[in-house]
């Protein structure tokens, strides 16, 4: 199935998908020498987002997010590809000089994303190629 959005950074990312019901900040959230998210009373806290394909409403928190986004790509611990249901400038600064796919805007609503499913994201048409089924709640 192809979902469809809008392109933020180019690019092509593939992984399993990672679903977030939470926003998350990367500065203090994420550790960017592992990809471990440590977000204290985040939904994902102790999982780990390298080579996912990283599924959130939005980023919150500090600009500095943008430069720990870079780390980890630099750390070799990134997304693969970001999904957001609204890109906000310091995820989007951060994918883009990260070098991430990104993508936000999807025509399913995020919580009908299936944790493991493998997708392919390409961040320069928006689209999003789902192989699975969609969560029925």
């Amino acid at each position: 199935m192809i979902i469809r959005g809008r392109g933020i950074c180019r690019g092509i990312g593939s992984g399993e998908l990672l679903v977030s019901p939470a926003p998350i900040s990367f500065l203090s959230g994420v550790d960017p020498n592992s990809g471990d998210i440590v977000e204290k009373g985040h939904p994902l806290f102790g999982q780990n987002i390298a080579g996912k394909v990283f599924v959130f409403p939005f980023g919150k928190g500090s600009t500095v997010g943008s430069y720990v986004l870079y780390a980890l790509s630099r750390n070799g611990h990134a997304p693969a590809a970001i999904v957001n249901q609204e890109a906000e400038p310091i995820i989007a600064t951060g994918a883009i000089i990260g070098s991430i796919p990104m993508i936000d805007r999807i025509d399913v609503p995020l919580h009908k994303l299936k944790n493991g499913t493998h997708v392919t994201v390409n961040g320069e048409t928006g689209e999003m190629e789902y192989n699975g089924e969609l969560q029925n709640n």
